[in-house]
Order: structure tokens, then C-alpha cells, then sequence
């Protein structure tokens, strides 16, 4: 009898080893699987800007090699890009447009989602979700109409038309974050304020403002950078050099001839446009994490 009984433990052991090895191997399958496919989308995503960046340093006689490191680097074409008034004159542009926008919308922005989130009023739901429909038009949408308001208003081909265009996409973004940011923080503070006499105005810029600092972050620096990307507008309501942001000067970048394409220079502008905002993102990233999530759970 006790032999038949360690007979059975045994298998009973058996089988619960390989049912652990199994579930072990599984495991590691699927862990493996996983890096890989991490691993390919870093690379799927990283690989177009690290050509671009290797490209900016080739020299021209390079630029349509296929080996992934250049025999030689060259600063030609970001001395040729920074000697060009277009690019320089545009790259200004770009900085008083975005910078302006931003501090715009956030300014506006905050006061709007101030009152969407904390205050009392009939149809605030309607009103806040009417905001978020302002960002499903496509932008090709209401270009027509802006052209005929920004003429009536003698602000085409000027920073103000630009900085008023771009606000169609950066306030509603910037009030729905907001608003989401102002209706987790919690309400006792704003109560002690109100019992000791502050007004909403002087609640919203003493208590309230300064704990929205994160959200503000995010929100500001995801509209720079939609506002200093933005490319349709700029082309469309801009025909001076002097007035053109700097993707649209890199756009229309001409070589020596019809025919050819001064690839060099459109990479070494490209990176001079973009590793900034790469530098920023990766400085505020937790800043910009915390912002996007803080209306998530209620405070």
C-alpha cells in the first residue's frame, strides 16, 4: 500500500514539474517575443531620424550611399542652411509664432477650463464637449474661410494671421486637458479661500494656477511643438520670405538646377528644427506624463 502511494506522489511530482517547465517555457517564448517586437518598433521608428541626422553630416557625394556610417563628416550643410536669410528669417518665425500661440491658448486656455471645471453654470457639459468638437475638422476643412477672414482683417501674410489660425488647434486641446487638470484637484482648497473672502478671480490665480503647473507644462509643450510643425497654414496664408515658418522654407529649398534636390541641406535644416523639440520632450517627459494623467483619477 505505501509503495503505491509513493508511486503515485512520484508521478504527482512528475507532472507538476513538467507542467512548471512548460509554464516556464511559455514564459520566456512570450518575454522573448515581446523584446523583439519592442526592439523592431524602436527601430521602425528611430531609424528614419538617425538617416536623416548621419545624412545632415554626409557629404554631398555620400548622400545616396547606402552604407549607414559616412566615411567622413562634413558641416557644409548646416553652415549652407544658417547662410541662407530664408531659413534664418524663418526660423524666427517660427519661434514668435509658436512661442506666442502658446502663451495665448495657455492664457486663455487656463481662465476657460477654470470656469469649465469649477464653476457652477447650465449647459457647461454641452459647451465643454462643443470645445472638443472644434478638433475634429480636418484643417484642410476651414482653410477657405480663414483665407476670406484673415483678408478681411488685413492680417494675411503676417505673424498675427499665423498666431490666430494656430490657435484653432492649440485652444481646444489646451481646454479640454485643463479642464480635466482643474476637476482633480480638490475642492476643500478652493472652500477655505472662498470662506476667507477671495474672490473666484484671486482663487484661480493664487491656488489654483500655481498647483497646475504640470499640466500647463504638457499641454504648452505639446502645442508648441503641433504649432511649430504646423505646415498648412503657414504655406497657405504666407508668400514673403520674410513671413514663412521654417517647414515651409525647408520645403521649397531649390538646388542648382530644376532637377536637382539639395538633400543635404533639407536634413541638416530638419535636424536644426527638430533635435530642439527632441531635447525638450526629454527633459519634460515626466512633466508631460504627470500633466496628461493627473485628471485621470479624481483628487
Amino acid at each position: 500500500m505505501s509503495t503505491t502511494k509513493g508511486i503515485d506522489t512520484k508521478v504527482a511530482a512528475a507532472g507538476l514539474s513538467s507542467a512548471t517547465k512548460e509554464t516556464d517555457t511559455k514564459t520566456v517564448v512570450l518575454r522573448v517575443l515581446f523584446y523583439l517586437l519592442v526592439v523592431a518598433i524602436i527601430v521602425f521608428n528611430l531609424f528614419p531620424f538617425v538617416w536623416a541626422l548621419l545624412s545632415s553630416f554626409r557629404p554631398s557625394s555620400e548622400l545616396f550611399s547606402t552604407k549607414l556610417l559616412p566615411t567622413q563628416l562634413t558641416l557644409a550643410h548646416f553652415q549652407a542652411v544658417f547662410k541662407d536669410a530664408r531659413f534664418v528669417a524663418g526660423l524666427i518665425n517660427s519661434i514668435i509664432v509658436a512661442g506666442c500661440t502658446v502663451l495665448i491658448a495657455l492664457g486663455l486656455g487656463s481662465l476657460c477650463a477654470y470656469a469649465l471645471g469649477r464653476l457652477p453654470f447650465r449647459f457647461k457639459g454641452p459647451v465643454l464637449y462643443l470645445v472638443l468638437t472644434m478638433t475634429m475638422f480636418p484643417t484642410i476643412a476651414v482653410l477657405s474661410g480663414l483665407f476670406v477672414m484673415l483678408k478681411t482683417l488685413s492680417l494675411f501674410n503676417t505673424r498675427q494671421g499665423l498666431i490666430v489660425t494656430y490657435l484653432i488647434f492649440t485652444m481646444p486641446f489646451t481646454i479640454w486637458v485643463m479642464t480635466q487638470y482643474f476637476r482633480s484637484l480638490p475642492k476643500e482648497l478652493e472652500e477655505a479661500a472662498y470662506v476667507d473672502g477671495a474672490s473666484p478671480l484671486k482663487v484661480f490665480w493664487d491656488i489654483l494656477l500655481p498647483l497646475t503647473l504640470p499640466g500647463m507644462v504638457s499641454t504648452g509643450l505639446l502645442a508648441f511643438i503641433a504649432a511649430w510643425n504646423e505646415f498648412l497654414f503657414a504655406l497657405t496664408f504666407t508668400v514673403t520670405d520674410t513671413m514663412k515658418t521654417v517647414p515651409v522654407v525647408i520645403s521649397q529649398f531649390s538646388g542648382s538646377s530644376s532637377f536637382e534636390q539639395p538633400w543635404g541641406s533639407i536634413m541638416a535644416g530638419s535636424m536644426v528644427v527638430t533635435i530642439p523639440l527632441v531635447i525638450l520632450v526629454m527633459v519634460f517627459q515626466y512633466r508631460i506624463v504627470e500633466g496628461l494623467t493627473a485628471g485621470a483619477v479624481k483628487g
